[in-house]
Order: structure tokens, then C-alpha cells, then sequence
């Protein structure tokens, strides 16, 4: 069996005093906190389609890359050699999960006939990987976006006939993930949305992209996949308008067409910076509205205007968002993907190695913290209290829904004073820098 990594060892935990850049500083898999390991708390997978498909290309030049796999040239060949690729770094890294694009694991052929047989022999190939090794699947979806017949969007196309094919990938997609044993399927949008609205029928859109959702309800259904449903939102890029904007407009149109109760969320930290949010605020409404489901894991630079897909280092960032994690009772089958690409300078195989292990301390410290935070209740305690108002008095009235604009009205004509308390923010951030800072 070919060994694609080979300088490369069973990357340990050496603790934060360790120098060496192939080992684990935070990330301790056997660590256990509050009545789980680390390792079981923050479920972490690999990307299949930066990790293996990546080539470090961007508009300015070809990719830079150097893998172990370049001297393939049959293109089935080449996807055999990455699935072994994928099982190799998985379990060095000690990673337990990966997930996937159907393309990605498989080459698209001329026609959907030959794809789908191409994926068939893939999927064999992982699933005799499986029977040995621990690695499992977190999650499969759909690129319904690259290939040029979905220029114009996929269950949004003004074409029916590209309509029904992105339902047919679809079918397939959901078919083999329950065939390999995955906890999750993905729903990403990447061009269902529009470039001019003088073009386009929003209303028909949304009703197809409505439409689409609730076949592939049905059709989890009828093949009894029981894993859970997600839908990962995205405000722009490659389209002007996406319509799978922010959790918000994500959750509004599940409401709409009455499917709230089948999809969670798939949060990605560079598609809240997008959408103008920060990562804690998508994660935030995801929890209240309990659709909190997974995180693609990763982080943008606010000095770029695109989806930068850089590993997430930003202790403040991983501390924030595992606190909502925490808060939200933690992971169910969801988990953190890293969704994440290696920098274009930073081209050689080992660098997936090491940006790989910076994502997994940034997380594991930011759990650490995150749930000391939540262990002592300080910032729960603050925030009660600065809505104590609405435990008694008038407050409860509201809350009960036992006062209306007459009843207000009265109250607020025999108010002589309106006394506010600060919100004492620079003291909450000090909190959370005092909790940050702390060994």
C-alpha cells in the first residue's frame, strides 16, 4: 500500500512547551472535559476538497502545489491514490472524520452515467478503507455549482432541464453518504442566487429552490437516512445575491415552504465575515432557533473582500464559538470540518500537516476556555441581570403577554424617571481577555 506522507509521523500530543511543529500543543484527544474527551467534544474532519483537490491556483496564476499524487495521470487512478491519501493523513493526524464533494471524490465523466459508475467504484474503494481503519464520514454533498451547465444555479436555474439533472447528483450523493455511513448531508447554494434581478424571476427561484429542498426531504426519507440535513449559508461570491444569505434568511425561507423542522445549520466562519456578521453572531442565531447543526471551520482576512478559507488560528474567534457550541449542549452528528486551505506559499505536503495541527490547538484551547466561561456563569449571571426588569413588574406583564399599547401606555404616563445601567462592555471584554490570557 502506497504511503503518500512518509516523512511524516502519528502526530502526538507533547503539550504546550513542545517546540516541535508536528505535534499537538492543546489538542490532548484523551483530555477529558466536562464528561467528554476532546476529542468527542470537537469532532474535527478533513476537507476533502482543499486538502486533496487544492491546488493553490488563484486568478493571478496556475496552482503551486507539490503533492505525491502529481505524477498520476488517469484520472481514476489519481482518485484511488487521494482516497488512500485521505485514510493516510486522517489517521496520522488522528482526525477522526473527513467529508466530501461527490466531484471531489470521484472525476466527472461525459455523461451521468459514467459519473455515477465512476463514484460506485470510489465508494467501494472507501469502504474497503473503512473496514480497517476508525475514519469515518461526517458528511457528503453536491457541487452543483463548477461544471458550466449550472452557470446559471442548479434547483434555481431558469433551465428545467439542468433543474432535474442537479436533482438526479443529488440523489446519487445522498445515496452513497448513506452508503459510507454519513452522519450529515450538506446543502450549499454556491450559485443559487443572481447577478442582475432585470433577469430574473425571484419569486419562481425561491419557490423551485423550495421545491428542491422538499424532494430531497423526501427522499431521505425514503431511503432511510436518518442522519441530519444541513444547509450551509453564504451571502455572496461566486453570485452578486445569494439566497441562502445568513442564518437569519436561511431560517426565514425554511419557515416560508414549512421545512424548518427537517435542516440545521452548517456555519462557516469566512461566510459570516461575507455576510458582514462576525462568526459567534451566525453561530448565536443558529443556537436561540436551535438549528445549530455543524461548522465548516476556518477564517477570512477582514483586510480581503473574498472567501480566503485560511486555517483558523484566532484564539478569540475558536473561544467564542465553542462557547455557543457548549451552550447548544455541544455536537450531536455535526462537527468542525476544515474547510480550510493551505496558503499558495505554502505548497509543500507537509504544510497540510502542520496548518492542519495549528486548526486543532486553536479549537482545543478556545474549548478549554470556552468552557471555563461557561462553568462559572459570569457572563450568563451579567446578562440576567441586565434584563432583570422583565422577571417582575410590568417587565413579566410584557414577557406573559398580559399588557398591550393601552395598558403601556397608562404605566408609562405615571413614570416620573427612566434610570438605564450601563451595558459595561469594556468590562465584559477584559472578562473574556482575562479568561483568554489565562494559562
Amino acid at each position: 500500500m502506497a504511503e503518500y506522507f512518509k516523512n511524516v509521523p502519528k502526530i502526538k500530543y507533547e503539550g504546550k512547551d513542545s517546540d516541535n511543529p508536528l505535534a499537538f500543543k492543546y489538542y490532548n484527544p484523551d483530555e477529558v472535559i466536562g464528561g467528554k474527551t476532546m476529542k468527542e467534544h470537537l469532532r474535527f474532519a478533513v476537507a476533502y476538497w482543499h486538502t486533496y483537490q487544492g491546488t493553490g491556483s488563484d486568478p493571478f496564476g496556475p496552482g503551486t502545489a507539490v503533492r505525491p499524487w502529481d505524477n498520476i495521470s488517469d484520472p481514476m487512478e489519481l482518485a484511488k491514490a487521494k482516497v488512500a491519501a485521505n485514510f493516510e493523513l486522517c489517521e496520522k493526524l488522528g482526525v477522526p472524520f473527513f467529508c466530501f464533494h461527490d466531484r471531489d471524490i470521484a472525476p466527472e465523466a461525459s455523461t451521468l452515467r459514467e459519473t455515477n459508475k465512476r463514484l460506485d467504484e470510489i465508494v467501494a474503494l472507501i469502504k474497503d478503507y473503512m473496514k480497517t481503519s476508525s475514519v469515518k464520514l461526517l458528511w457528503g454533498t453536491t457541487n452543483a455549482f463548477s461544471n458550466p451547465r449550472f452557470v446559471h444555479g442548479a434547483s434555481t436555474s431558469p433551465n428545467a432541464d439542468v433543474f432535474a439533472y442537479a436533482a438526479a447528483q443529488v440523489k446519487k450523493a445522498m445515496e452513497i453518504t448513506l452508503e459510507l455511513g454519513g452522519q450529515n448531508y450538506v446543502f450549499w447554494g454556491g450559485r443559487e442566487g443572481y447577478e442582475t434581478l432585470l433577469n430574473t424571476d425571484m419569486e419562481l427561484e425561491l419557490d423551485n429552490m423550495g421545491r428542491f429542498l422538499g424532494m430531497a426531504v423526501s427522499y431521505a426519507k425514503e431511503i432511510g437516512f436518518e442522519g441530519q440535513l444541513l444547509i450551509e449559508p453564504k451571502p455572496k461570491e461566486p453570485t452578486k445575491h445569494q439566497y441562502d444569505f445568513d442564518t437569519a434568511t436561511v431560517i426565514g425561507f425554511l419557515r416560508t415552504y414549512g421545512l424548518e423542522n427537517y435542516f440545521k445549520m452548517n456555519i462557516e466562519a469566512n461566510h459570516a465575515t461575507l455576510a458582514a456578521h462576525t462568526f459567534q453572531h451566525e453561530l448565536r442565531v443558529s443556537r436561540i432557533n436551535g438549528m445549530l447543526g455543524s461548522i465548516d471551520a476556518n477564517q477570512g482576512d477582514l483586510l480581503l473582500g473574498w472567501d480566503t478559507d485560511q486555517f483558523p488560528t484566532n484564539i478569540y474567534d475558536t473561544t467564542l464559538a465553542m462557547y455557543e457550541v457548549l451552550k447548544a449542549g455541544g455536537f450531536t452528528t455535526g462537527g468542525l470540518n476544515f474547510d480550510s486551505k493551505v496558503r499558495r506559499g505554502s505548497f509543500e505536503p507537509v504544510d497540510l500537516f502542520y496548518a492542519h495541527i495549528a486548526g486543532m490547538d486553536a479549537f482545543a484551547k478556545g474549548l478549554k476556555i470556552a468552557y471555563k466561561m461557561v462553568s462559572d456563569g459570569k457572563f450568563d449571571k451579567f446578562i440576567n441581570e441586565r434584563y432583570e426588569s422583565y422577571k417582575s413588574g410590568i417587565g413579566r406583564d410584557i414577557v406573559n403577554g398580559e399588557v398591550g399599547f393601552r395598558e403601556l401606555e397608562k404605566y408609562a404616563l405615571e413614570l416620573n424617571e427612566i434610570k438605564n445601567v450601563s451595558g459595561r462592555q469594556e468590562v465584559l471584554e477584559a472578562m473574556l481577555n482575562k479568561y483568554i490570557l489565562e494559562d
